[in-house]
């Protein structure tokens, strides 16, 4: 298997995400990643682009994903919208089949394609809390707990939205302790990786790709559309064939679900299976 040099952009195809604690040094490792395979790297930026896109207000949209609310004060569906939200902005700064996404919980984003390389980064404690002394002006004390705190709100998002701890080995492919490697040799071992058979895009996860892509830019269009923007809706696609299911606050809105939908590129049927109740939000 050949390397890939520094300087040189590969045609590969493949999407990297890169999972992370607080100021695991992920975001140094996703930069020079993205940097050698000449891909797209992204973040918090996808976030930006999801409120944009789909009028949420961006606060409320990073407090979801950085802390978390109590159960009792946010609306399932409301948060399953927000995560809807974010998965369709990330899948549209996919250029070419190819990107490299750093986040929390970027492992649970895109389940279900098998060219997505999951990486996690993981650094010990105390490499974090001098990092988040020197980046928050925070003492010691002060640090460590402020890095329990993000932990923990990460694993509380993460079993609520998906019923998984975040931190199980087997949702990742591979992890890399900063302790005992460098971001270099990081680097190039993930460069590697996407270039091996494993992680190559084949039909059947090029499909997957494209189905829930598609399925995203029809959620988007219903969200963003005056008539189906308050309704509670789910959507899925196999093929240019949408199913659209979930609760909405009336029939006219249910009329409208199948129009929205078909006028997005590449829709070739609409199946509504939505019916009127009151689990409806926006």
């Amino acid at each position: 298997m050949g390397g890939v040099d520094s300087g040189r952009k590969t045609k590969i195809m493949a999407i990297i995400t890169i999972s992370r604690g607080t100021l695991s040094g992920a975001k140094s490792v996703a930069e020079q990643t993205a940097a050698r395979l000449g891909y797209p790297c992204v973040s918090r930026e996808v976030i930006v682009d999801a409120a944009r896109e789909c009028g949420i207000e961006e606060g409320k949209l990073v407090s979801i994903m950085d802390e978390p609310p109590p159960y009792w004060k946010e609306a399932p569906g409301k948060r399953v919208a927000y995560l809807n939200a974010i998965v369709a902005a990330l899948l549209e700064r996919v250029e070419g089949g190819n990107l490299v996404y750093h986040g929390h919980l970027a492992h649970l984003l895109l389940h279900g394609i098998s060219h997505v390389l999951r990486v996690r980064i993981v650094a010990n404690l105390e490499f974090r809390v001098r990092a988040m002394m020197d980046q928050e002006g925070l003492d010691r004390e002060e640090a460590i707990a402020a890095i329990d705190k993000l932990d923990k709100h990460r694993a509380r998002w993460a079993h609520f939205l998906y019923g998984v701890e975040w931190q199980d080995p087997s949702l990742f492919d591979v992890t890399f302790n900063l302790e005992r490697m460098s971001v270099e040799g990081t680097v190039s071992a993930i460069v590697r990786l996407a270039e091996s058979e494993d992680f190559r895009a084949t039909p059947d996860s090029l499909k997957a790709h494209a189905d829930l892509k598609l399925g995203s830019q029809v959620w988007t269009a219903l969200i963003r559309e005056e008539r189906t923007k308050g309704s509670s809706l789910r959507v899925s696609a196999n093929d240019g064939h949408v199913t659209v299911v979930g609760s909405v606050a009336s029939a006219r809105v249910l009329e409208a679900i199948p129009e929205v939908a078909r006028r997005v590129p590449g829709v070739k049927e609409v199946h509504c299976e939505a019916g009127m109740g009151s689990d409806w939000f926006w």
